[in-house]
């Protein structure tokens, strides 16, 4: 099946037209077998008072959860509850669309305790990925 006859593969900007029909393919396949995506992508700003970002959570929701795709508290408004707070409002955006559950991942062993202190499960795990950690997949079910 490795004939260079048959076909050849080339590297392409994943921005090209190639690659945004690959991409529309498989959704339509994945759709077909699975429902569709209907995805809502959203973020949550923490300001201070004097209205500076604190904080931030950015997302999708698609198929019934909640994915928390970047998060993050500045350092000197980690340990007042902001955390927790975007944490919180995530779950009763998830609730309020009808989500069955939330997840995410992280490189931080402390995030990670974090998350599970806050009624996260792992989910998953890949190790050395980034060379000398580990990648944590979390989950919590609504």
């Amino acid at each position: 099946m490795n004939d260079p006859k048959l076909f050849s593969i080339d590297l392409v900007a994943r921005e090209s037209s190639a690659a945004s029909e690959t991409a529309r393919a498989l959704g339509i396949e994945v759709a077909a077998q699975f429902g569709p995506r209907e995805e809502q992508t959203f973020a949550l700003i923490a300001r201070a008072a004097a209205g500076a970002v604190v904080g931030g959570l950015n997302g999708v929701i698609h198929w019934r959860w909640l994915y928390v795709a970047q998060f993050r508290v500045a350092p000197p408004a980690r340990g007042r509850g902001v955390g927790g707070a975007l944490l919180d409002r995530a779950e009763r955006l998830a609730r309020e669309t009808d989500c069955v559950g939330i997840y995410l991942d992280t490189f931080s062993p402390a995030a990670c305790a974090f998350y599970e202190r806050r009624g996260f499960a792992k989910a998953g795990q890949i190790d050395n990925f980034p060379p000398g950690a580990a990648r944590v997949f979390l989950a919590k079910k609504l």
